[in-house]
């Protein structure tokens, strides 16, 4: 082919690929404004998702793959689970844990006993690392074993019982192990919890077998229940019918609480992880109350314990030790310097020093609180005293 022949054709070739472009062109013209409208639909059909709450490191899953929650439930190798199998009969269980070291088996035994056939879920706390000790027990086997040396049963508490662990619970009870159940039921005490709204409680203590560190936590002979006290004056206040401050009302002693679910799940994030021994606590234990304190909170009396005292954890059996101490600073000095006084003696340097840091966790548990108080600026006290108007008269 010659050169002139390749010129037309050449010419010919590039008006056909003018007139497609422009057509395609055209046609992508015609088909951007649905793209667009597509695309502006997918943005904000996007928004409500976007502001959807996730749980927090599961962002990235779907939904319903998430599962929020655990529980204490002990499961089988093989066959459905249990899960499955409960579906549509669902039990409200509650949760009985206590620290126990083996030398309290006997006291131990009886009260898990107790507990054993009135659907609780039973969780040890050992402190002295003795597990196998408890294989005779025949509740052992399914109850749940944690262990660790020395550690209370508020440092097991914080690590062990987070409220996404114990949310199927309707009832814990954090238990002391040097408590008498002769005359306690928990089928009872849970029906009369239930009906007085009590969301933090403690069975009374019967105060001709129980040393009573605290005259609210003692027996009364009439009712189910108190939720206060009358013509006491200690620690520098003063109870009667018109007050609304613990210790007069609104406050249980740590030995032997029982938390509702919702009130677990606010006491949980109270209690400090470094603070083991959790003094202080029960003064502010009415603000997890879901309620007003002075009716949430409350001692059972007609589903009573005895209080054994008994010197366990290198706790420190001291006569002289009145309980009123969450109010007493003078005697928190005065036990500082016993203990330092004592550190030079083996036989009782243990029980001193634990003695020693409960107080001073108390002095570190009161300034965390006063300063988070003081920095939350949108935080509001429910049991603030009115500020008094300035008289200009």
């Amino acid at each position: 082919m010659t050169g002139r022949n390749l010129f037309p054709a050449a010419i010919l070739i590039c008006i056909f690929l003018f007139i497609g472009t422009a057509f395609v062109s055209l046609d992508f013209k015609e088909k951007l404004p649905a793209l667009e409208t597509a695309g502006s639909t997918h943005s904000v059909l996007s928004e409500p998702c976007k502001s959807e709450c996730k749980s927090s490191g599961g962002e990235s899953l779907p939904r319903g793959i998430v599962s929020r929650t655990s529980d204490l439930e002990m499961q089988s190798l093989g066959g459905s689970p249990r899960s499955l199998k409960k579906k549509g009969k669902t039990t409200q269980k509650s949760l009985l844990a206590i620290a126990v070291g083996v030398k309290q088996k006997k006291v131990v035994n009886q009260i898990v006993q107790k507990f054993s056939s009135n659907n609780f879920v039973i969780m040890l706390f050992h402190y002295d690392g003795i597990v196998d000790g408890w294989k005779d027990m025949p509740w052992s086997g399914s109850a749940l074993h944690v262990s660790a040396i020395n550690q209370t049963k508020w440092w097991f508490a914080k690590r062990f019982l987070h409220p996404d662990i114990v949310s199927e619970y309707k009832y814990i009870f954090l238990w002391d192990e040097d408590l008498g159940v002769d005359h306690f039921h928990p089928g009872r005490y849970l029906s009369i919890i239930e009906k007085e709204g009590l969301e933090i409680s403690q069975p009374a203590l019967d105060t001709s077998k129980s040393q009573v560190h605290h005259r609210i936590t003692a027996r009364w002979r009439k009712g189910n229940v108190h939720r206060r006290i009358y013509n006491y004056h200690g620690g520098g206040q003063s109870c009667d019918e018109n007050s609304i401050n613990p210790p007069c009302t609104g406050w249980v002693e740590m030995m032997a609480p029982v938390f509702s679910r919702a009130a677990w799940h606010c006491v949980w994030y109270m209690i400090q992880n470094d603070l083991i021994h959790a003094w202080g606590l029960d003064i502010q234990l009415g603000y997890c109350a879901q309620g007003d304190r002075s009716k949430n909170v409350g001692v059972v009396d007609s589903e009573y314990l005895v209080h054994k005292a008994l010197p366990t954890l290198g706790s420190y059996d001291d006569e002289k030790t009145t309980g009123e101490t969450s109010n007493n600073l003078t005697e928190i000095k005065t036990e500082k310097s016993k203990a330092e006084v004592r550190a030079g003696s083996h036989a009782s340097s243990d029980r001193s020093a634990v003695r020693y840091r409960s107080y001073r966790e108390l002095e570190i548990f009161r300034r965390r609180w006063n300063q988070a108080v003081e920095e939350d600026k949108c935080w509001i006290d429910p049991y603030s005293k009115p500020k008094k108007k300035a008289n200009n008269n």
